[in-house]
């Protein structure tokens, strides 16, 4: 069955061993994390999920493990890019033979606009899955105008965005225009919620995924009172993230609750001992913060 689009769906970490291959007992671990916690669906092998610094055979392998590991009724999206296209077109490819409900793709580095609509329809055309495109300007391609991404969301097989950017304007104008678009700021989610996004995508969800959860459904009952005050405890763990390193601090974070995810790969550099001390000591004095 095809089931819409929406929902909280966390940008899962990859958990990796001390000599950075897969642990795939964690990862199934974290799979069934979120799922407790009543997420919709996982987006993998995402810039969360470290996925272009990954080889193609690991990013495969999680994707399969993933697959397995989704109940029914929900959905899991594969980010499928890549510095080659080649490799961006068979991972899709790939995902759409596992199951994945959509694929999903950054924007190259260093291309132009119309060079960005070739890569994206070129890729978009190799399977018949729903594709997101990955709007991340602060990471990927820069900002694009409104009209640059009405374009892109109207090549064949483009449903939407993951939108990454604080421009809820521009978001809430590609909602009114039908378009599918989750939002990627885990730091304004509810306000993404408010102009119409349909679900959201982000990393700190896989620490507090029933924190996301109650969020989106606060949101759909309208009780923003409500949801503006669980996006306020949400911050308050996001602005100590932050202050560190990220990845590295988001994956330490997660081997202090009991889910173990390793280093981060390079070209991240570990948190110092005293980073590492700082950053044990402020997650202990946030109140409510779980642990499994």
């Amino acid at each position: 069955m095809n089931l819409p689009l929406k929902g909280i769906l966390p940008a899962l970490v990859t958990p990796l061993h001390d000599d950075l291959t897969l642990d795939t007992p964690a990862l199934e671990k974290l799979l069934a994390h979120v799922y407790e916690a009543g997420c919709h669906g996982v987006y993998v092998c995402g810039s969360t999920g470290e996925g272009q610094l990954l080889d193609a055979a690991t990013r495969r392998r999680i994707v399969e493990i993933a697959a397995r590991h989704t109940p029914p009724g929900r959905q899991m999206i594969v980010h499928v890019g890549a510095w080659s296209p080649r490799e961006s077109q068979e991972l899709a490819r790939h995902a759409e033979q596992h199951g994945a409900a959509a694929i999903s793709c950054l924007r190259p580095q260093n291309t132009s606009f119309p060079e960005t609509l070739e890569h994206y329809r070129a890729l978009a055309a190799v399977t018949a899955l729903p594709f997101l495109a990955y709007y991340f300007p602060a990471q990927a391609g820069g900002t694009m105008s409104l009209s640059e991404l009405e374009q892109l969301c109207a090549l064949p097989g483009i449903v939407g965005l993951k939108f990454t950017d604080y421009d809820l304007f521009t978001l809430s104008l590609l909602v009114r225009q039908g378009k599918t678009v989750f939002h990627g700021r885990d730091e304004m989610l509810v306000a993404g919620f408010l102009m119409g996004a349909c679900g959201g995508i982000g990393s700190i969800y896989n620490i507090v995924p029933e924190w996301f959860v109650q969020l989106y459904d606060l949101a759909c009952e309208g009780r923003w009172a409500e949801a503006r005050e669980l996006q306020d405890r949400i911050n308050d763990l996001i602005r100590i993230l932050v202050s560190f390193p990220f990845m590295p601090a988001l994956k330490r974070t997660l081997d202090w609750q009991g889910l173990p995810c390793g280093a981060a790969l390079a070209p991240r550099i570990p948190l110092t001992a005293h980073e590492d001390a700082r950053l044990i000591a402020a997650l202990e004095a946030l109140p409510g913060l779980p642990k499994v």
